[in-house]
């Protein structure tokens, strides 16, 4: 009877859309409950790594991921405060060869698009909107989710895939809110003919500086550059989506280069993010209930892996359903796994937020100096452990 029961999902973000279509490939019926009155994205840009392509083609999306992405020359690190190039990593043949499969830049709009048709078009999942996850109750044989509409619906494992504040995390690990790491983010993406035409590089580049950043990348098939600015400014708490006016993202960067100041202004409609993570915890498990992508390891963007380890989440959840028997097994195979490659992406996000983005001074000065000495064979030496994963066995780990 158990076995009869779908797989409830809690989220209908990236992570979520792409567990039901991992489950789906297993033929295992699936219910996606949305808290949102649609299912759709915020945000503009994305970055993705040889190890999203790797979920894209297990999932069954491949193709269609594909289609929508920009695929760039290099990764650009540049110097904030001389606008000098400090380093950069080719992503061509080389690359593409060592890894499998190639870098790319992506609309999140777009992305998630490509999973929701994809999801739409499967007769094992069920999406649900205005259906938000509060809490859940189990027994032995089956999970129930409570909807704040009083609603429950009863499945055989309830997967929290509900984001940073998920409620599917403060019943499984009530270790209370995300930590707020004081860097506020500020997002705008401007029409590629706005972009000044020196700096129209078909590559993901990030100027770094005294406790701020900048990072911008083409989109949309050239029609738009991404930007984010990202400064070090102490923020108390936590603020989402706010509309704030060019002159407060201004404050944090009229100690960096012109050059770096030009691309800022370019900027409209900005709205900011303070950002927050948390610290790695095993407690991802609770019965019948499990949590995936930013729900179980919310990370610093500095390594933009967030959609990619949550992509990641689903292909090793969906594999770990299929090839165990026994339900518990599974989910202790999938945290086993999954637990150590995201919490070090966790921790290391932090790590080159301090000594690669926001250095100053001596600090910064060592940072150029070690990561210009670097080859394009040692820098993929280096990011293997990253870009080498798939989710699923040692190549994963």
């Amino acid at each position: 009877m158990a076995e009869t029961r779908p797989v409830l999902i809690a989220g209908g973000g990236i992570g979520g859309l792409a567990v039901a279509l991992g489950l789906a490939q297993k033929g295992i019926r699936s219910i996606l409950l949305e808290k949102a009155a649609a299912l759709g994205e915020i945000g503009a840009g994305i970055q993705l790594g040889p190890n999203a392509f790797h979920a894209f083609d297990y999932l069954g999306v491949g193709e269609a991921a594909r289609n929508m992405a920009v695929y760039i020359d290099q990764l650009r690190l540049m110097d904030a405060l001389t606008a000098d190039e400090i380093t950069h990593i080719d992503l061509g043949d080389a690359f593409r060869t060592r890894f499998g499969n190639p870098y790319a830049v992506v609309h999140r709009g777009d992305l998630h698009g490509v999973f929701l048709r994809a999801c739409h078009n499967h007769e094992l999942i069920e999406l649900r909107v205005s259906s938000e996850v509060i809490g859940y109750e189990q027994d032995g044989s089956s999970v129930t989710a409570k909807l704040a509409s009083g609603e429950r619906i009863t499945g055989r494992l309830l997967i929290g895939a509900d984001g940073l504040w998920s409620n599917i995390r403060k019943q499984v690990t009530a270790d209370g809110p995300p930590r707020v790491s004081g860097h506020t983010t500020y997002r705008s993406v401007i029409p590629t003919e706005q972009m000044p035409e020196d700096l129209r590089w078909n590559a993901a580049t990030l100027w770094a500086g005294p406790k701020c950043h900048i990072v911008h990348y083409p989109l949309s098939g050239w029609k738009v550059f991404n930007l984010v600015v990202t400064y070090h400014n102490d923020a108390p708490e936590p603020v989402a989506g706010k509309p704030v006016s060019e002159e407060e993202v201004m404050r944090g960067f009229t100690h960096v280069h012109e050059r770096a100041q030009t691309i800022i202004r370019h900027g409209t409609n900005w709205k900011l993010w303070v950002l927050c993570d948390r610290d790695p915890t095993e407690r991802w498990i609770d019965g019948r209930v499990v949590l995936l992508g930013d729900a179980a390891h919310p990370m610093l963007q500095y390594f933009a892996q967030g959609a990619c380890q949550a992509m990641e989440d689903a292909v090793c959840l969906s594999h770990m359903l299929a090839s165990h028997d026994d339900q518990p097994a599974a989910l202790d195979a999938y945290r086993a796994q999954r637990f150590p490659r995201t919490a070090r992406v966790q921790l290391m996000s932090r790590a080159i937020g301090e000594h690669v983005y926001h250095p100053a001074g001596d600090h910064a000065r060592i940072r150029n100096a070690i990561m210009s000495a670097k080859s394009q064979a040692e820098w993929c030496d280096d990011i293997a452990w990253l870009y080498g994963g798939t989710g699923l066995g040692a190549a994963g780990s």
